[in-house]
């Protein structure tokens, strides 16, 4: 099987659970982003193209799944599924705090970035509810699922060919 298809397979499963499941169980006043998490283990062990290319997917599906506005979504994951990727490619990978410390700081970007954009939009937007009571529980409960997600997608992505990584920029006249 293809790493597209794995990775195909992993977001759509991830959509389907975010969407019908997490969504609806709030934990603390939050819910967990089982997508995000699964969008971040996968692009750090495969790079920013298939980290962008998974995040576009995702939000396409999110964005169809919940009927919200066409994009938001896609535009949100495709920046932080690249953004993992080059994580991933310029720093080790196989550090034990890159997949954490990736998943917060991706988790509270993408909440800034959200509010910013829906306000751009036009969206009614309430700042404490989007950072404060929404993100405050968040953040924790998704590095918790930080550990098992990145197991499973290091099972289900196994490393090939380790990416180059560069280390000077060579310019060609």
């Amino acid at each position: 099987m293809s790493d597209a298809a794995r990775i195909g397979g992993l977001v759509f499963a991830a959509v389907i659970v975010q969407v019908s499941v997490l969504a609806s169980v709030p934990i603390g006043g939050g819910t967990a982003d089982v997508l995000l998490v699964v969008l971040v283990a996968a692009a750090l062990q495969r790079g920013s193209i298939a980290g962008a290319v998974a995040g576009f997917v995702a939000g396409l599906l999110v964005d169809v799944a919940t009927l919200g506005t066409m994009g938001v979504t896609s535009l949100l994951l495709t920046v932080a599924g690249y953004w993992a990727g080059r994580y991933g490619e310029t720093t080790g990978r196989e550090r034990p705090h890159a997949l954490p410390l990736a998943v917060g700081v991706i988790t509270v970007l993408l909440a800034f970035a959200g509010l910013g954009l829906h306000y751009m939009l036009g969206d009614e937007v309430n700042p404490h509810r989007a950072l404060v009571t929404t993100l405050l529980p968040a953040l924790p409960l998704n590095l918790l699922l930080a550990w098992p997600v990145g197991r499973l997608c290091r099972r289900l992505l196994p490393q090939g060919v380790p990416l180059e990584r560069v280390r000077e920029v060579e310019l060609v006249v």
